[in-house]
């Protein structure tokens, strides 16, 4: 028997868990534009926009994940599974939507590179965000 309640449990809690990133511009007539946070700081990021589904510790136990048809990655392990090299050229693609993820078929994850890059203060400012959350996730990578 289908659990009919779960669809309700992941829309909610996708919805509360990213509210900060899906809220709408002030005065924009664009109801495409979303809404970024202030900072560009990869922690900061990261728990906007990954945490709902990969946890607070990114190791894939976010509040959303149970009701993902894929489990989402434990990001901590990135360079284990790489033979120890944090591959982030190819971490980056997949924030933007240019790289797959591999193990979950078809992309289920959200694609942040045209929310990252809109254009606010600076063009520039969204291929900041995706280096800036690129290097977090290199930074939080466990050694074994």
């Amino acid at each position: 028997m289908r659990n009919h309640r779960l669809p309700i449990v992941w829309i909610t809690g996708f919805v509360l868990a990213t509210s900060a990133a899906w809220g709408q511009n002030s005065g924009a007539n664009n109801k495409s534009e979303v809404r970024l946070i202030d900072s560009i700081q990869g922690p900061d990021l990261f728990r906007a926009y990954c945490a709902s589904c990969h946890g607070a510790d990114a190791k894939g136990h976010g509040p959303v994940a149970p009701a993902l048809r894929a489990a989402p990655a434990d990001l901590t392990r990135i360079a284990i599974r790489n033979h120890g090299v944090f591959p982030m050229e190819r971490i980056q693609k997949v924030i933007l939507g240019e790289g797959t993820t591999g193990g979950h078929g078809s992309r289920e994850m959200p694609v942040w590179g045209p929310i990252f890059s809109q254009v606010t203060r600076d063009v520039d400012l969204g291929r900041v965000r995706v280096d800036n959350l690129a290097r977090y996730l290199r930074d939080i990578q466990v050694v074994k």
